[in-house]
């Protein structure tokens, strides 16, 4: 509620152009560091995902294929 109380007499440029640019200003290292970070461990998920995938299908080709499937 206090903020209302400031921001009250102004106009509204102020409260919904000023204020956001102020905070992208000074804020936007961190918005785009924890953006940058959030994007890369996806990327990294992805590929784990996608390795992961290749063996498990690499291994049921070609131990699928051999005559003894009881036998290392």
């Amino acid at each position: 509620m206090a903020g209302k109380g400031i921001l009250a007499g102004l106009p509204w440029w102020v409260t919904w152009v000023v204020v956001p640019v102020i905070l992208l200003v000074v804020f936007g290292g961190l918005i785009a560091s924890a953006v940058g970070f959030l994007i890369g461990l996806l990327f990294k998920i992805l590929i784990a995902v996608a390795l992961i995938a290749g063996v498990i299908y690499l291994v049921r080709r070609f131990s699928g294929s051999s005559s003894s499937k009881g036998d290392w």
